[in-house]
């Protein structure tokens, strides 16, 4: 079996497995008040910390971060609104949009952490992780007539976060210092839902600032990647795939949006690599080697044209942008005299 044909079987396999976000709807209206929430912080580079809460402030978690969610699939559920891939199609009114987990690699990271490796998580302190380099708020959501968790997830920009050096409160009718360490505001908007290997997104735009992950163009990387398996022979280490190595990569995904696949063929890149000394190899049967990014990156730049070497010094360069070069009619044909 191919990878194309596996990589088809997998994706059957998630189809049968999807979740319902109208029966999570309805099943969640009346214990809504009882769910066990557990908020986690992540930063800029995905490290998770855990968090301590005041007994008082628990109470607020439920309305801040469930109503919204509610009110929002509810209603829709009322006006007939459809549930839609991301590769499926664009974003319409009355559409929510949702993507598989296995798909965006950084929050499928943040799960398993959590997951597997809670114990390990240290909790957050301000003078020792700076709330200023907070990313984002993942609340886990318990509750024993669900067999799993599920998981709300909120960007927290910076415009969120208050230090307390740099703060000021109003009190009395006057401004004070803000005594405390830090704060945060919660953004009341609906952003992401994942329910089980489902992510649901209320904002595409937030699914995209919180995990670098664009639909429209991880779907145009993934047809790219069909026409290169068409026409090129792979050889990946084991345990990797186009796919594994691609995801969480923007520059390769950028890259791949626009690459002309027909173009070049196997041996000619190949001997054009070689030429280049870029160490791209193949095995025994003629298949590209490809042990980690770096070597995937080697061959998208090849495919792309991306390496030049000077005719005049001889030095050779990896072009980070480039149009082609307009040549005026009247040089054409003076150069043919």
């Amino acid at each position: 079996m191919d990878e194309i044909q596996a990589t088809k079987i997998a994706d059957e396999k998630q189809q049968d497995v999807r979740t319902d976000v109208f029966l999570w709807a309805n099943n969640l209206v009346p214990i809504k008040e009882e769910l066990q929430i557990d908020l986690f912080l992540f930063n800029k580079n995905y490290v998770v910390y855990r968090t301590k809460v005041d007994k008082e402030l628990t109470q607020s978690y439920q309305p801040l971060l469930i109503d919204g969610l509610l009110e929002y699939v509810l209603q829709g559920a009322g006006e007939g609104m459809e549930v839609r891939d991301f590769e499926d199609g664009e974003a319409e009114d009355n559409v929510l949009q949702r993507t598989t987990l296995d798909k965006v690699q950084k929050a499928q990271e943040l799960l398993n952490w959590i997951k597997t490796q809670e114990l390990e998580i240290e909790t957050f302190v301000e003078e020792d992780h700076d709330l200023k380099r907070i990313k984002g708020v993942l609340a886990r959501c318990k509750h024993s007539d669900f067999d799993k968790p599920f998981y709300v997830i909120k960007l927290l920009p910076g415009s969120m976060v208050m230090k307390g050096a740099s703060s000021w409160m109003l009190r009395g009718g006057k401004f004070v210092p803000f005594d405390a360490e830090g704060g945060v505001r919660i953004p009341p908007d609906n952003q992401l839902l994942i329910l089980e290997n489902d992510i649901y997104a209320f904002s595409q735009t937030k699914l995209e600032q919180l995990f670098g992950y664009n639909a429209k163009k991880y779907s145009i990387a993934v047809k790219k990647i069909k026409e290169i398996q068409a026409n090129f022979t792979f050889s990946f280490d084991e345990g990797l795939s186009w796919e594994n190595l691609v995801q969480g990569q923007k520059s390769l995904v950028n890259k791949l949006q626009k690459i002309d696949v027909g173009e070049i063929k196997q041996d000619t890149l190949m001997t054009q690599s070689e030429e280049l000394g870029l160490n791209l190899m193949t095995d025994e049967d003629g298949a590209i080697i490809i042990m980690d990014t770096k070597d995937l990156t080697t061959f998208v730049n090849l495919l792309n044209e991306d390496y030049v070497e000077s005719a005049i010094t001889g030095k050779r360069y990896e072009i980070i942008s480039k149009r082609p070069l307009k040549v005026k009619e009247e040089d054409t044909d003076s150069s043919k005299e």
